[in-house]
């Protein structure tokens, strides 16, 4: 390899190219963010450089970076030196600009960049690429905050292409079948009045429709005919519904939209529109489901819920998480804040469901502990999420031994139900109904103990949910005192560690040896495991080094902002392991919601129909991945 020839050898573009080159490096972030003056001063300050196949661009014995690169055309190999334990190379391509780190450090680089074909390239120096950064506040932020900045811009593009959707979807065009949720309250025309208003009550339901033996509606009463069909005309509470009932009733299919139910609703001054399929009747649209369209949110999501007193109605406000979901991506919610609601929202569903149960059964909540494992431990569940849970049984000293039939059946129960409102039950049996699972506090202290001081690597690699855990429903107190055990005693463990670490770094980064995404190939498409070979990897870190230093927070970013200071890590760099992290969850999430995963795994993407700005951060973030796994090898491998 040679050297680059010095700045002065380089020569300026020629006057006209200049508005050529302007337009050329619009097309790539920062510049398409910039204003169209200082993107020219970016160009006016360069120069051209041209490098062969094999040509170093900077190296290390270079010293001092004094040039910021920005490729044209051709690639770029940044491969660290055989001494640097981190190796591996990473490949930059058009658009790239290079060595930021380095340049802004004023230090020499740890990387060797060499070109890996004919490559072009605009070089600038250091003096003009701060003054750049003083006039343009987009340039600066983004020298400063490479990965955060992608991100944003990420995020923008992902705000874009949702809106229209999320409006669509929640606008006058819904088919109806998708705004019932449940089945409705009916009863036949020689139902007495009493007891239709005792149901309608009881179910909380503004109608009662009434059907024939076919299940066909035949009629309706609603709340607002009570007061002129029957307080008014004084009729006793025997009369069958049949008698004061309003019909003909007024009917859409399901395959008619919101848009008919609100012009049949209108036309004919009613509140209420049975939907049909097949002539059968399959539910019931109101003029609030209608309003709702426009106004989902978190507190009527989680109202619904709370208000749910069967579960049929839960599976039917699970949807309305689905849907809440992607109405939160058109608005340009972060990842974290993302699953985070959507966490709370299965919360308060599970919550439910055991209430429900719970009281069903006699169970009272000073019982037990339902714990959460695993994504939902973290808060951190995306859409298609299955079961993770345990159960903390309390005993007292005095009193009879715990049930743990009675709580075991108690448990399978709500798995079940939770089965049946769209979280699938665990593969590996990783369940509250599982008598494993399904332990005092004594016992449970033990099972870690054992992890902890005696765990094989093939124990703690099964185990490592656990690690996750937080307090659900039920005596939640016991959680914090197992919390305030396990934590302290994990950070004593030398060897409970690095067997943690090993575990943990036994899936690689996605990258090959020119630094590309390692994608394998489905159905004849690149594709990639966002789960396994890169959230996961996160996760693992974040709590390898939380359990090290004490930390007490379960979830992977908190985990992550907690230990940075901590290892003494720049805010910079720990932030990029969050922003990492939070993009692979976005991206995970809105294949989810699309349906665009690549064959049964919700978490395989394929990689190739990613937009530019989402496939140069997922390149960004896996090379971040796999550095912070070269720290993990630095400190517990030796």
């Amino acid at each position: 390899m040679t050297h680059s020839p010095h700045l002065a050898e380089w020569p300026r573009p020629p006057d006209n190219l200049v508005a050529q080159l302007c337009d050329e490096l619009q097309r790539h972030s920062p510049f398409s963010e910039m204003q169209p003056a200082d993107v020219r001063a970016f160009v006016e300050a360069s120069r051209h450089a041209y490098f062969r196949s094999g040509e170093s661009v900077v190296a290390p014995e270079d010293g001092p970076v004094r040039h910021l690169f920005f490729i044209r055309r051709g690639a770029v190999v940044g491969q660290r030196g055989l001494s640097d334990v981190a190796g591996g190379a990473f490949q930059y391509e058009a658009g790239d600009l290079l060595p930021v780190s380095a340049v802004l450090a004023e230090r020499a680089p740890t990387t060797r960049y060499s070109a890996a074909e004919d490559t072009f390239a605009l070089v600038i120096t250091a003096e003009d690429m701060r003054a750049l950064a003083e006039r343009s506040a987009v340039f600066g932020d983004f020298l400063n905050r490479r990965i955060l900045r992608f991100l944003d811009l990420s995020r923008a593009a992902l705000q874009v292409a949702y809106a229209s959707q999320a409006l669509g979807e929640q606008s006058l065009e819904t088919p109806l079948e998708q705004l019932c949720h449940k089945t409705p309250v009916s009863c036949v025309p020689a139902t007495p009045l009493r007891q239709a208003l005792v149901q309608m009550h009881e179910q909380r339901v503004g109608s009662m429709l009434v059907v024939d033996a076919a299940e066909m509606p035949v009629g309706i009463l609603t709340r607002s005919d009570v007061l002129g069909r029957i307080t008014l005309a004084d009729l006793p509470l025997t009369v069958p519904i049949g008698q004061v009932m309003v019909q003909p009733v007024r009917t859409l299919t399901h395959v008619h939209t919101a848009q008919d139910a609100a012009l049949l609703m209108t036309t004919h001054g009613i509140r209420h529109v049975p939907v049909t399929r097949d002539g059968r009747a399959m539910g019931v649209v109101s003029e609030r489901d209608l309003f709702a369209l426009q106004r989902l949110s978190i507190k009527q999501v989680s109202s619904s819920i709370r208000h749910a007193d069967d579960l049929r109605s839960l599976q039917g406000v699970a949807q309305d998480i689905r849907r809440f979901a992607r109405s939160l991506l058109a608005q340009g919610v972060q990842a974290k804040q993302l699953t985070s609601l959507i966490s709370h929202l299965n919360d308060v569903l599970t919550a439910r469901l055991i209430e429900l149960t719970a009281t069903r059964r006699g169970i009272g909540p000073l019982e037990f502990c339902w714990l959460a494992l695993g994504s939902e431990g973290r808060s951190e569940q995306t859409i298609s999420t299955d079961q993770d849970n345990a159960l903390i049984v309390a005993e007292s000293s005095e009193g009879p031994a715990p049930d743990r039939e009675r709580l075991l059946a108690f448990a399978r129960e709500v798995n079940e139900a939770l089965d049946a409102c769209g979280y699938p039950l665990c593969k590996g049996g990783i369940m509250a109904s599982n008598p494993a699972l399904c332990l005092t506090a004594q016992e449970w202290d033990q099972r870690f103990a054992h992890w902890i001081d005696q765990g094989s690597p093939k124990d703690l690699l099964n185990a490592s949910i656990y690690f996750d855990f937080r307090a659900l429903a039920g005596q939640t107190a016991m959680a914090t005192r197992l919390r305030n055990v396990v934590t302290p005693r994990a950070a004593r463990n030398a060897r409970f560690l690095r067997q943690l670490a090993l575990n943990g770094l036994g899936q690689s980064a996605p990258l090959n040896w020119l630094g590309r995404i390692d994608t394998t190939t489905i159905d004849g498409r690149d594709t990639l495991d966002l789960k396994l070979q890169g959230t996961a990897i996160f996760v693992d870190v974040a709590r390898l080094y939380a359990l090290a230093h004490g930390v007490t927070a379960t979830g992977t970013r908190e985990r992550l902002e907690a230990v940075g200071p901590l290892m003494g890590v720049p805010e910079r760099e720990y932030q990029a392991w969050v922003g990492g992290f939070e993009f692979l969850q976005m991206l995970r999430l809105r294949a989810q919601l699309d349906g665009t995963t690549v064959g049964d795994n919700p978490n395989r993407i394929a990689v190739d129909q990613l937009n530019d700005i989402d496939r140069r951060i997922l390149r960004e973030t896996l090379r971040v991945l796999r550095s912070l796994q070269q720290r993990v090898k630095l400190d517990y491998e030796r």
